[in-house]
């Protein structure tokens, strides 16, 4: 799995502490999401953040890292421009701003980019989940590796 890494991930000595197997493939660019400062840092919709393309087969050890299970990131695809030989989408982890305390907003948190629909309030974690979700599914995100 090729996975976009932006924050405390690009550091190789916090990586050996997460991963046993791990490549940097080298530095990459996400576009359609920037980077926000809070607690750990998290992504927001608009503009670019650059990164490093990171490969390991352990997701589930990144995952723990990121506190997928308990909300705090959510790990998702997005299409990756790189050579012949690389996957077709890059893994990118989306911190909750609420949770991480960081001064971002996703459409659906009380704009017209919001549906109205019942699945935007209530949990917290899911009302998150699906504004990204939303997200990504109108707006062109993307990772490119640079060459």
């Amino acid at each position: 799995m090729d996975v976009f890494v932006y924050g405390t991930l690009t550091e190789p000595d916090r990586v050996a502490e997460v991963l046993d197997s791990y490549v940097y493939v080298g530095p990459a660019t996400l576009f359609g999401l920037h980077l926000v400062e809070g607690r750990y840092p998290t992504l927001a919709p608009g503009g670019e953040t650059a990164g490093r393309l990171l490969r390991t087969e352990e997701s589930d050890a990144l995952d723990e890292y990121e506190g997928v299970e308990t909300g705090l990131y959510r790990r998702v695809a997005v299409p990756l421009d790189a050579p012949d030989g690389h996957p077709d989408e890059a893994a990118v982890y989306v911190g909750d701003p609420d949770r991480l305390d960081a001064d971002a907003a996703w459409p659906g948190e009380g704009d017209e980019g919001g549906t109205g629909d019942v699945g935007d309030e209530g949990d917290d974690d899911r009302g998150f989940a699906a504004r990204v979700d939303r997200y990504l599914e109108r707006a062109d995100v993307r990772v490119r590796l640079t060459p």
